[in-house]
């Protein structure tokens, strides 16, 4: 198995399939599997006792309606606080193990986590099925250098070079500065800069790298991506995504 197999679109879901589950857990990726998703998207903070934890936010407000913090909480603890239909928080060696053949699109949120990922996805022997990114090219290192081979995206800094050279139609130098990436993930727009267009598309894929587009929900904008060309998409309504491409295949 390999992070890029199967066949394109690839439907990336957006920290699970969250319409009646708690994002980010178990629940929510089964759910996320079962409408269609070929691959999931999570986020990674590191617990205080080290132990890589799936979680978007640092503090637990917005998710579990109460105060702290996932590095200020053991990972047992953790296990204990209620997200919601009977949900908690899992570890990442938890979500590895619990879908053996599903595809991770794993994101780094705190440096401490680089090196608690490395041991789950190690131990789960995953490092064909995950790709690791971060908005900070460090902790993106920091992961890759230890797991020879696996996927990875480029942070900011590291797809600006590319993104220039893509608008400009230079495509050895879109080659050059993403040689060893297997995709890029990004959004359609940053405030006023259009990051995705067929031509940026195009020398993207020239230069051997997928293309990801994050956060699209409505299947009009998911119809005009697909349309210029792009690889996949990273949605919160992968069961809308599924289907349109099922559609698309037929």
């Amino acid at each position: 198995m390999s992070f890029l197999d199967g066949p394109r679109p690839r439907v990336i879901a957006h920290r699970g399939l969250a319409l009646d589950a708690p994002e980010n857990t178990l629940l929510a990726f089964l759910k996320a599997l079962t409408a269609g998703a070929t691959h999931l998207e999570t986020d990674v903070h590191a617990s205080a006792d080290g132990v890589a934890v799936v979680s978007h936010d640092p503090e637990l407000d917005r998710v579990a309606g109460r105060p702290g913090r996932v590095d200020g909480m053991l990972m047992r603890e953790l296990r204990r606080v209620e997200l919601g239909h009977d949900q908690q928080f899992c570890s990442l060696a938890e979500a590895l193990d619990t879908f053996p053949q599903a595809r991770f699109n794993i994101d780094i949120k705190d440096e401490r986590a680089a090196a608690s990922v490395v041991t789950a996805i190690r131990e789960a022997r995953a490092v064909d099925r995950v790709l690791i990114t971060s908005f900070s090219t460090a902790r993106r290192q920091a992961v890759a250098d230890e797991l020879p081979g696996v996927a990875t995206s480029p942070s900011v800094p590291e797809f600006a070079p590319a993104l220039a050279a893509a608008k400009a139609g230079l495509t050895p130098l879109v080659r050059h500065s993403l040689r060893g990436f297997a995709a890029v993930q990004v959004p359609e727009r940053q405030g006023p800069l259009r990051v995705v267009s067929a031509r940026t598309v195009r020398a993207i894929q020239a230069a051997g790298a997928e293309v990801h587009v994050w956060t699209v929900n409505d299947p009009a904008d998911m119809t005009r991506l697909l349309d210029l060309g792009v690889d996949g998409i990273v949605t919160d309504r992968c069961d809308l995504l599924a289907a349109l491409a099922a559609s698309r295949a037929a």
